[in-house]
């Protein structure tokens, strides 16, 4: 037993030397660039399985019926922003166990764990409900009698899912603040390979199953949660990397400073996701008005802006953990090195990116669909988005970044200014002919809403990289969320 722990036990012991090494100890770039891609690569593939999830709904549901197709597509907005918001409040968990990991605290740890499963029983009875009565919200979009009888049935399965969601939620929190990524990106292909039979069973029906279309999609997605939430419990009640942290050995009833440190960084990180996604979901509502061919070539668009997305948001994550991880450890300098290339690898890595879509936009488009108009649509817009993935690396790699120095709630203000104001009503304007930019080439149209998208993000990032500038300059400004985790550990050792 203690042969096989001791390569993992080096390895954290390695971490935090490097993490409280003399005169902040920054370690060489490629040290750096190493450690965040280590922890990035298993994010990455995690967050294509998730996008896989939505695509192979999209494929299969499509093929059963019309309806049910629109009825998943109204569905899936008005869920996926509803979970974002949800899970993004459980998202601090990550931020205050990277910290404590620097301090190599692993009852306190365990104790936070906890914290955030309380906290999940709150918003998983708000959620569920929202989501078994969905009436009010699928109204809004005024469908037909059909299609809001199948999304209503849609929304109330995923109700039964999503407790199973917000457990995984936590689980990957957990993981990626102890810098263990992997099982959670394992869980995740997991749980995409048990979605794919049960979808084309539920979907199209057999075996005395009847054929369910679009709710069956959502029955598939929502077993498929259980399962990954059912393995995310067994490991951490019987796999070594978490069973030091006593989660499921110990219990703990909520207690109010824990809980005021969770919800301080997770209410702002979640109001910041449903902004972040409500205008990029609008964006597409308004384009819809410019006719089918320019719908079909924003979903294109879409689709790959998706894709390329989950790039710098692994690079975020794994950037704010290692961030976390170095001031809990006391080596602020340290975390204002690995912070600063963070930001810049995903900005390289986009860069890069971008220069192969406008190289290639032809065999993007191509790629997609062989209909010459929806072609001669999507590619100004592939023009446009290769800018838009530039600006959207550096703004989310800036914000998780802050996430990690516990600042959540002026980045929220960022966001409401540039991607409401800027973006969101900008792009109505332009879009719509009401403003007209006669320097910016093609504003007209869709690509107006994209040319206005693309400046509110380098606003974005522009106004949160300056605020984390002031931040990492005041190294003596102790944050509150830090105090309320070192009284919780005085107590305990008072306690013990």
């Amino acid at each position: 037993m203690k042969r096989a722990r001791r390569p993992e036990l080096q390895r954290e012991t390695n971490t935090s030397l490097l993490a409280a090494s003399p005169n902040g100890g920054a370690p060489e770039l490629l040290d750096d660039i190493y450690c965040i891609a280590r922890n990035a690569w298993p994010v990455l593939i995690g967050q294509l399985a998730l996008v896989a999830f939505e695509t192979i709904d999209t494929t299969m549901v499509g093929r059963y019926s019309a309806v049910d197709l629109a009825a998943l597509g109204l569905g899936a907005s008005i869920y996926i922003p509803l979970y974002l918001a949800v899970a993004g409040v459980l998202a601090g968990l990550q931020q205050i166990v990277g910290r404590l990991a620097g301090k190599r605290r692993h009852e306190i740890i365990g104790a936070y764990v906890r914290e955030a499963v309380w906290l999940a029983v709150i918003l998983m009875v708000i959620g569920c409900a929202m989501l078994y009565y969905p009436r009010p919200f699928v109204h809004i979009a005024h469908p037909s009698e059909a299609v809001a009888q199948r999304t209503i049935a849609y929304l109330r399965i995923l109700s039964f899912g999503l407790p199973a969601g917000l457990c995984f939620a936590i689980f990957s929190a957990f993981s990626n603040g102890i810098s263990n990524p992997r099982p959670p990106m394992a869980i995740l292909l997991i749980a995409l390979i048990v979605k794919l039979p049960l979808n084309k069973w539920f979907i199209y029906g057999g075996l005395g199953v009847p054929a369910l279309g679009g709710p069956g999609a959502a029955l598939a997605s929502t077993l498929a949660f259980w399962v990954a939430a059912l393995i995310s419990v067994m490991l951490i009640a019987r796999d070594r990397r978490y069973r030091r942290y006593a989660v499921a050995q110990n219990f703990s009833w909520p207690r109010k400073r824990r809980q005021y440190a969770l919800i301080r960084l997770g209410v702002p990180i979640g109001t910041s996701s449903l902004i972040e996604i409500a205008s990029y979901t609008s964006m597409t509502l308004f384009i819809a008005r410019f006719g089918t061919t320019v719908l079909a070539a924003q979903q294109i668009v879409v689709n790959l802006g998706a894709m390329l997305y989950m790039l710098p948001l692994s690079i975020g994550i794994a950037t704010s953990t290692l961030v976390s991880q170095r001031i809990g450890a006391g080596a602020r300098e340290a975390a204002h090195v690995i912070a600063r290339r963070g930001v810049s690898f995903a900005a390289t890595c986009a860069t890069v990116c971008s220069s192969i879509i406008l190289v290639a936009r032809p065999l993007v488009v191509t790629g997609y669909t062989s209909n010459p108009q929806i072609i001669a649509a999507a590619m100004p817009l592939l023009t446009i988005v290769a800018f838009y993935h530039l600006a959207d690396a550096v703004q989310v790699s800036a914000a998780f970044v802050l996430r990690a120095y516990g600042r959540t709630l002026v980045p929220t203000v960022i966001y409401t200014i540039s991607l409401v104001g800027i973006g969101l009503c900008g792009g109505y304007l332009v879009g719509f002919g009401e403003v007209s930019v006669p320097w910016l080439p093609l504003s007209g149209g869709a690509r107006g809403f994209w040319w206005a998208n693309t400046v509110s993000l380098a606003c974005a990032g522009i106004g949160l990289l300056t605020y984390w500038h002031s931040v990492a300059t005041k190294p003596t400004q102790r944050k509150r969320s830090l105090r309320d985790i070192e009284e919780a550990q005085a107590a305990t050792r008072v306690r013990h």
